[in-house]
């Protein structure tokens, strides 16, 4: 069907307002996927456990509330990363900077890294909660977990804030298939 305008001497109205809207069966799974594309998102690394300590890289963390101060993650539940924050009710937001690319894509699992092995060739350390806090991060929102809501193939995990750690730099942006970077 176009869209480009048809009158109707008749009574004003275009051939394609009267035509007869056809029935789709939408999936949206792929639309979805290509829409979000257009949305320029901060990368983070979820970080959680100790001794069993994992990792994701998510563009899905955000402030849910500043009073008090809380975050939202959301998490696919197939992730490694998914029954360790379940298990151990703690998860670190680590704001990655613009030359982080490398962390992204190694908690992303590209090069095939899974678990602690993600964790080399960067400096981590700690702060309240006991999650693993990347120090070079452009920010680290240390959590503990307060409520998880499970729905579909995620969970939504909220958390209290615990403590925070920021330095000054860019954001590394993750967007329509590649990195980025804003600066104000």
């Amino acid at each position: 069907m176009s869209l480009a305008k048809t009158s109707s001497a008749a009574n004003g109205v275009s051939a394609a307002a009267k035509a007869p809207l056809s029935i789709v069966q939408f999936d949206g799974t792929e639309q979805l996927k290509q829409a979000m594309r257009h949305v320029a998102a901060t990368v983070s690394v979820i970080t959680a456990g100790t001794d069993d300590r994992t990792g994701a890289t998510v563009t899905s963390a955000t402030a849910l509330s500043v009073d008090p101060p809380t975050m939202i993650v959301n998490i696919n539940r197939s992730s490694s990363s998914w029954p360790v924050i379940a298990r151990h009710g703690h998860f670190c937001v680590n704001i990655l900077s613009d030359d982080q690319q490398d962390i992204a894509d190694r908690f992303a699992g590209k090069g095939g890294l899974r678990g602690p092995a993600r964790y080399d060739g960067a400096e981590w350390t700690t702060l309240a909660s006991g999650a693993p806090v990347l120090s070079d991060a452009l920010s680290a929102i240390d959590c503990e977990v307060e409520h998880i809501i499970e729905h579909h193939t995620h969970a939504i995990i909220i958390g209290r804030v615990l403590a925070i750690r920021q330095k000054e730099g860019a954001p590394l942006l993750y967007h329509n298939g590649g990195y980025g970077t804003f600066r104000g």
